[in-house]
């Protein structure tokens, strides 16, 4: 199957714009492309989007999540550019996956797709659609950021390990068990924010097994989100080393984002994670960013939908060269 023929073209009406020379808008710079025919150079940002949360359902998580793309880009596309940022950008938003076939072939034609655009170099944005597409963003980066100088590094912020194994199918929990299982030693893997009544002690200490270095929220508030930068995992990065981040929107508190299938009144802060990431950022070679998990039917005006398009924004400034 074509790359091209398994995504959505992004309907114009979501590229907004003022009109107004002076109050340039995202939607204004962001273009409409075609996979495998945009000229694509290192750096250029992509976006994608997955509208779908069957994998959530599956898990025993509530709908909604199938929503998010459409919504994150409204609200990211209504956004002006960083006003403190003069730098000139490409980003090409290549579109939505088509979600017609069943979820593993789905999750093989993301996984396709990431490994394109990782192959072009660009940075990539993904909008899920459920957590389970974690799996298809890592690998994809993972495929062509493997075996190189730098060992690469794979980073989810989450309430949940998600590495539940798939002896009962794919679903949002399976995305890390899946990408530890083949990739296994060939990249450093973290989580941040994990909550302990979301996760069961068999996972946890099979991700440490795994050589994965877990952060819990007790852990993250006593020491300070950003003083986690200065563990000897963080100190080896260099500005070669690849870098994914995962995000799943549920390591935020309800009262930052509720509209996600899972939401606690415990939980990250935006502000600390953004300034993390800003530190992060400037420590590593950055390469994509997976947003996953919000519900726009399950959220209150929209903010979940907002925090989402933060993150993105904050990302696409954050790492400019």
């Amino acid at each position: 199957m074509a790359l091209k023929s398994i995504l959505i073209p992004t309907p114009p009406n979501y590229f907004f714009s003022k009109n107004d020379p002076d109050d340039q808008r995202l939607g204004e710079i962001a273009k409409p492309a075609l996979l495998q025919s945009a000229k694509l150079k290192r750096n250029d940002f992509s976006i994608v989007g997955y509208p779908d949360d069957e994998g959530i359902r599956l898990s025993g998580g509530r709908a909604g999540a199938a929503d998010a793309p459409k919504l994150i880009r409204q609200f990211l596309y209504k956004m002006t550019p960083a006003v403190l940022s003069d730098k000139t950008f490409s980003l090409f938003d290549f579109g939505d996956l088509q979600c017609t076939s069943d979820l593993a072939t789905r999750h093989q034609d993301a996984l396709a797709m990431t490994t394109y655009l990782h192959q072009q170099q660009t940075r990539v944005i993904s909008f899920g659609g459920g957590h389970d597409y974690g799996y298809a963003d890592a690998a994809g980066f993972l495929a062509n950021y493997t075996g190189g100088k730098q060992k690469p590094m794979v980073i989810n912020f989450d309430a949940h390990l998600d590495v539940r194994p798939t002896t009962n199918g794919l679903s949002s929990g399976t995305p890390f068990f899946r990408v530890l299982n083949e990739f296994k030693g060939s990249f450093d893997f973290i989580e941040i924010g994990l909550q302990s009544q979301c996760n069961s002690k068999s996972h946890w200490d099979w991700a440490k097994k795994q050589g994965a270095l877990l952060y819990d929220l007790k852990t993250v508030e006593q020491r300070g989100m950003k003083n986690i930068l200065s563990d000897s995992i963080f100190k080896n990065l260099t500005p070669d080393t690849p870098l994914f981040v995962s995000f799943d929107i549920d390591a935020l508190s309800a009262f930052e984002a509720g509209g996600c299938s899972q939401a606690w009144v415990t939980g990250l802060k935006t502000q600390e994670c953004l300034q993390f990431l800003s530190s992060l950022y400037q420590m590593a070679d950055v390469r994509g960013l997976g947003i996953y998990e919000v519900s726009p039917p399950l959220d209150r005006d929209f903010q979940t939908s907002k925090t989402a398009a933060l993150i993105a924004h904050h990302f696409l400034f954050e790492t400019l060269n």
